[in-house]
């Protein structure tokens, strides 16, 4: 019995990996964040970040994702137009890597094995778990870095993508990453004691943002939502 229901299992794993379609590629844009320092502008890269990104197409109207993305961020109060953080004058800096999980849904039906240029809006979101460095600012203002900590963030990501020659498809994306940490830039350090103090508001947790494109290889047979050709 058990060897019968490890054959079944296995010719169900093996149908379901050829009747999918996958998509491999790279990803580049820019990336900011919004905190207690710099301007609070919501989309504003400042940083190049990359990285790369696998689709799992389960049918024409969505996709599960995998992320891996580089994200250096950066802001200084000299951008703001808050009047109290130019006089304030501080910088900050830090640098996330990020794995992101999620489901893709599609507005139109966006079928990978047409013959013609197939194009859509889409929405996405999941959970993801990244790492930055805890810091804190000294009396002299200056940022000092400490260990490597790590934390989960909420994303939500609104793009266009387009299928070019059947074999790639190219995609557009802003994507706002609400996270569980309130130190990406130093004012809430996790360990804090007479002479490192938090400050801003800090009962508010800070964002990222992640605006770029993707560029993606796509492979594997054609899916059971497809008529054979």
């Amino acid at each position: 019995m058990k060897r019968k229901l490890f054959i079944i299992l296995s010719l169900l794993g093996a149908y379901a990996a050829q009747s999918q379609i996958h998509e491999l590629g790279v990803t580049v844009g820019g990336s900011n964040y919004i905190g207690d320092i710099g301007s609070t502008k919501y989309i504003n890269p400042t940083d190049m970040a990359y990285g790369f990104q696998y689709r799992w197409n389960k049918s024409p109207r969505h996709s599960w994702r995998v992320n891996y993305t580089y994200m250096p961020i950066s802001a200084k109060d000299s951008d703001s137009d808050m009047p109290f953080r130019k006089a304030r004058g501080l910088q900050t800096k830090n640098k996330i890597n990020e794995l992101m999980l999620g489901l893709e849904f599609n507005f139109f039906e966006f079928d990978l094995h047409n013959d013609w240029f197939a194009f859509t809006p889409y929405v996405h979101t999941g959970i993801a778990g990244f790492s930055y460095r805890d810091s804190y600012f000294n009396q002299y203002n200056k940022q000092i870095e400490r260990e490597t900590e790590y934390s989960l963030a909420i994303p939500i990501t609104l793009g266009v993508k387009a299928l070019i020659n059947k074999k790639l498809v190219i995609s557009a994306e802003v994507g706002a990453r609400y996270s569980f940490t309130d130190n990406l830039d130093g004012n809430n350090p996790i360990n804090p004691s007479s002479t490192i103090k938090p400050f801003g508001n800090v009962n508010t947790k800070d964002w990222y943002v992640f605006s770029g494109i993707n560029v993606s290889y796509t492979f594997g047979k054609n899916p059971c939502y497809c008529a054979p050709r």
